[in-house]
């Protein structure tokens, strides 16, 4: 019989072991994708309550500026300490220096204007137009990074900034006031983000996290002593208990969301980062009694559903560019 025409027949140990590795290998899968989500809703919902308790002290006319000067240089004090300790100082380093410097510097904006925004609207109008910073990051990959835009993305972008027009529909000038910040806040976010994406082919994702709390920390610090008002601002024992909160919150929700993208694959974590709107509109009525509109809710279904197509679409483009055969 000829010995070519004969397949060989794997021997029943051999499949039993190939059979238990894939069914590690799924569960292994599996599992990461539970803790992967379980982590993002966890960091959504620490970082929704830092929201929150940022809204209650600039409400009673706490300066954003201390806020972020303190919860900035606590980040950075407790990174750096737990990086010496660990003997691995080096994360920290930084490779392009200057652009690190000039995101840092940059970086306040941000926070800045969507912490002030919390003062004038409620927590869920300020974070359902502070999502629109997905549909910016849209046409400025394109603007800045020179990145092709598809059609489907574009009519995306435009319904989604319908649904800010929806959303917003503000009845009054304080209003009006705080929609601009926070929208703001959202383009700055948007152009943090793809800094941060442009960086991290070099940087690590600590040094990104430690340079932005340090640019922040020492621009806020700047600003505070050169305006002679803040520097008669001393903070009592509760807004300082209130402050470090925001940065135990901040740095516990921002790395529950870390390891959420490290053990899932991001078409499963990104969405879920939207249940930020369910804990606004939970913490809106439970601290201050306050339910969103129907419009508010319109308008951020339509945001919603926009910012996920968009993120859709990416993940459509990026499949058919790792299918298409090289050369």
């Amino acid at each position: 019989m000829n010995q070519k025409g004969k397949e060989k027949i794997p021997q029943a140990g051999q499949t039993n072991a190939t059979d238990k590795q894939q069914l590690k290998l799924a569960l292994t899968v599996s599992s990461n994708a539970m803790l992967g989500a379980s982590a993002m809703v966890a960091g959504i919902a620490l970082l929704s309550g830092m929201d929150a308790v940022v809204k209650i002290l600039v409400t009673q006319d706490v300066s954003v500026l201390h806020i972020l000067a303190i919860r900035s240089w606590l980040i950075v004090i407790v990174m750096l300490l737990f990086y010496v300790i660990r003997g691995q100082t080096n994360q920290l380093k930084p490779v392009r220096k200057l652009h690190q410097a000039v995101r840092s510097v940059f970086g306040i904006v941000a926070p800045l204007l969507f912490f002030l925004g919390l003062k004038y609207l409620p927590l869920t109008d300020s974070v359902v137009i502070f999502f629109t910073s997905t549909l910016a990051v849209t046409f400025l990959s394109a603007i800045i990074l020179g990145e092709r835009v598809g059609v489907h993305r574009w009519a995306a972008v435009g319904i989604g900034y319908i649904g800010v027009l929806i959303a917003m529909r503000p009845s009054g000038e304080g209003q009006l006031i705080g929609y601009a910040l926070a929208f703001g806040g959202s383009l700055a976010y948007a152009y943090l983000f793809l800094s941060g994406r442009y960086l991290s082919q070099t940087e690590t994702v600590s040094s990104l996290v430690f340079y932005y709390n340090l640019g922040v920390g020492v621009t806020s610090s700047l600003w505070i002593v050169f305006i002679a008002r803040e520097l008669l601002f001393v903070p009592s024992a509760s807004v300082l208990t209130g402050i470090t909160a925001i940065a135990v919150l901040a740095v516990c929700g921002h790395y529950l969301m870390t390891l959420a993208f490290a053990k899932a694959e991001v078409s499963l974590i990104a969405p879920l980062e939207y249940t930020a709107i369910i804990w606004a509109i939970g913490l809106d009525y439970l601290l201050w009694q306050i339910a969103p509109l129907p419009t508010t809710l319109l308008g951020a279904a339509i945001i919603i559903g926009s910012g996920y197509y968009v993120m859709h679409r990416e993940q459509l483009k990026k499949s058919e560019i790792a299918t298409t055969p090289s050369g």
